[in-house]
């Protein structure tokens, strides 16, 4: 049953039971519209009640159902609100916990409300580009009065229940109840069982004694803030309806907006995002009830920048980290920039002092692999060379108790090649954190051939425990995320060959939505890091061309911001990045080397060769099997590469733009004589599916 319904002397209690959430799918629509009936029906009822079962009251719409028919299947959650509203018996909403989106509009038609303290209620539709469909808009404002809905629907953050309770003139809470909230509100009914008339939500007004003003500024400054995503400035037209309009005029305006953000491609896009991210924890042959391994005690190899990035991700979640290095100096500069990392939030007020001394506690450092044999998990952060990963797993091997998983930082190397260096290969994987570690959302896991199911399932775990977004790959060179990038970054050079300068290419990608274009972000992670890759790869791919303008700018030492130069000039201290007339002229002369006049190359072009680059890969590593489904690459892009979130990712941004025209596009790139010609012969995936109408998500 997806709800309940039991009397309690007099009083009709219908629970949502839909785990985990009590989404009001179909299903639960119905149920709950029975049960209102049911009550209407029996004489003996004198009032009704409306709770969640488990933790929930409702987190709203099911996202089983989202896009299908069923969302909005009779009786949809508009006429489940109008039932409510118009009961003819008291209707009080038990509101025992999560009460978001849907659910708080189902409690807002109710007669009445009982919370228990501290439950999180938001109306969070605009993190999805849309606006609350069902009511909110209407009705919040009437109750929590206009700046404070207001603020609730522009922002889609959660709010405690008791500090609403606690707002002056407040009319969403009837009753904030300790203990068990569902027997308040039984109590609650029976005492206002009688009353009449009922109070209803809708009769309510909703005004602002300088409407007109401050719904100019609150607009001014949503625009301002929202940017590239059209439902925040939206939300302000929705509450100022509530203030201009009549309720029933109002909920049709606000229905009229909603379905009208639903078509945008912002809104598509964060959707994809939405649902790409949960979807990125299920693995085809791996079952949700695999077995895990227990981490209690963790083990980090190195205490420079990405070792000490990830040691804090565990701290943060209260498992105990014991550091490994050489030499005390290493272990004592990599605790020092712990604690000046913390000690950072603290200053800001964003994290407790106690919290920073609970955290610490935690941490311990060691010279001796000895001291960490027992750690149920060890990661591998040392530099990026095959020889030194083989003598960490060699000694890993010999001294780590059995059954700990050996896992691996690598951002390029075969994970399979590291997992022979043992001989427990099934206990080993690769745990790709994106610098700096402690604040960068992705981690990709990476899957080597005899990984074992369990050691996958626990690292993927693991990875939402410390508030990650974790990601499988495949092994091969770079991954998902870094496989990508070299294409990507091999476009940006050739560009500067034909005509542009590093300022114009990153200028063009970032108007697009990127946080930083590819110069910049050379000049950020350090133009070495790149050089040593593409001398590795003159030797295994000799055939693979670059543009030599990145070697000479490192022959020239300009590694980036660690160096005060790089594709930009910068100031000691500052991070701003300042065109380079020295770069500029670099570029030229190696130009004139080529025997190339440089053409003038507009931001469509640049934008396209970048992106467009991404997206024939992507069609690689997802035809090779490296990810299982288009979601994961694109999610790679948004948490972890600073591609903008409301474009969805790489592929979401192809299906929008048409594959057909993707390829149209890309055969004209194939042209160019200075490019990659047999790069751009699109993947056999993304000419199968430009050639068949499909997409890739």
């Amino acid at each position: 049953m997806s709800a309940s319904y039991e009397v309690r002397d007099g009083v009709a209690v219908i629970t949502l039971n839909n785990p985990p959430v009590n989404g009001l799918s179909y299903e639960t629509r119905r149920a709950v519209a029975a049960g209102l009936d049911q009550a209407q029906a029996d004489a003996s009822v004198r009032a009704v009640v409306i709770t969640g079962g488990g933790k929930a009251f409702s987190g709203g719409a099911d996202i089983r159902e989202f896009g299908l028919p069923k969302a909005l299947a009779e009786p949809n959650l508009l006429t489940l609100i109008r039932m409510t509203e118009e009961s003819s018996k008291p209707v009080v909403a038990a509101v025992n916990g999560v009460v978001m989106g849907g659910g708080l509009e189902l409690a807002l038609g109710c007669h009445y409300r009982v919370a228990a303290p501290k439950v999180p209620v938001a109306l969070p539709e605009v993190k999805l580009g849309l606006l609350p469909g069902a009511g909110g808009t209407q009705r919040l404002p009437r109750v929590l009065g206009v700046e404070t809905a207001l603020n609730m629907i522009v922002s889609g953050e959660p709010v405690p229940s008791d500090v609403l309770a606690a707002l002056p003139g407040q009319k969403l809470f009837d009753q904030v109840a300790d203990g068990d909230v569902v027997a308040a509100a039984i109590a609650f009914a029976r005492s206002v069982a009688d009353q009449r008339p009922l109070p209803r939500v809708r009769d309510l007004k909703a005004s602002h004694p300088n409407a007109d003003a401050y719904f100019q500024f609150a607009r001014n400054t949503v625009k301002a803030m929202a940017k590239h995503f059209p439902a925040p400035p939206k939300c302000v037209d929705a509450v100022q309806a509530a203030v201009t309009k009549k309720i029933d005029d109002g909920l049709a305006y606000e229905l009229e907006l909603f379905k009208g953000l639903m078509l945008t491609p912002e809104s598509k896009a964060l959707r994809h995002a939405f649902f790409g991210e949960r979807a990125a924890a299920k693995i085809p042959d791996v079952p949700e009830d695999t077995p895990q391994r227990k981490i209690a005690k963790v083990a980090v190899i190195g205490a420079g920048t990405m070792g000490g990035g990830i040691s804090m991700n565990f701290l943060n979640a209260g498992i105990p980290v014991t550091i490994l290095e050489m030499k005390q100096e290493a272990l004592d500069r990599g605790v020092a920039t712990i604690r000046k990392n913390y000690e950072a939030q603290v200053k800001k007020g964003k994290l407790e002092a106690k919290k920073y001394d609970q955290r610490m506690a935690l941490l311990k450092t060691t010279l001796s692999y000895d001291d960490i044999k027992d750690a149920d998990l060890v990661i591998e952060a040392v530099f990026e060379e095959m020889g030194v990963k083989e003598k960490v797993f060699k000694q890993l091997d010999a001294v780590m108790k059995p059954g700990a998983i050996l896992a691996s930082n690598t951002s390029t190397l075969d994970v399979n090649a590291i997992a022979a260096f043992t001989k427990r290969p099934q206990d080993v994987i690769g745990t790709h954190f994106f610098s700096p570690a402690n604040v960068m959302k992705l981690l990709e896991v990476v899957r080597g051939a005899k990984t074992g199911k369990d050691v996958l399932a626990t690292v993927m775990s693991l990875g939402k425990t410390i508030k990650k977004t974790a990601i499988v790959s495949g092994v091969c060179d770079g991954f998902i995320g870094n496989r990508m990038i070299e294409q990507y970054s091999r476009q940006a050079g050739f560009l500067l060959d034909e005509g542009c300068t590093p300022a114009q290419v990153d200028k063009a990608i970032e108007r697009f939505g990127f946080a930083m274009g590819p110069f910049r972000m050379g000049d950020l992670a350090g133009n070495d890091i790149g050089w040593a890759i593409r001398k590795r790869r003159y030797v295994e791919h000799p055939n693979l061309r670059y543009s030599r303008t990145a070697d000479l700018l490192c022959e020239m030492g300009r590694f980036g911001q660690k160096t005060g130069a790089g594709w930009y000039d910068y100031q000691p201290g500052k991070r701003d990045a300042i065109p380079s007339s020295l770069v500029d002229k670099m570029i030229e002369d190696h130009r004139k080397e080529l025997g190339l006049a440089p053409r003038k190359i507009g931001d469509d072009e640049i934008v396209h060769r970048l992106v467009y680059a991404l997206v024939n890969e992507a069609a690689h590593i997802l035809e090779e099997g490296i990810a299982s489904k288009a979601s994961d690459i694109d999610m790679v892009y948004l948490t972890g590469y600073g591609f903008p979130l409301w474009r969805g990712g790489p592929l979401c941004y192809a299906d929008s733009r048409g594959l057909f025209n993707v390829v149209h596009t890309m055969k004209r790139f194939a042209a160019n004589p200075h490019d990659d010609a047999a790069f751009w012969q699109p993947a056999p995936l993304l000419a199968r599916l430009a050639a068949e109408g499909k997409t890739f998500t």
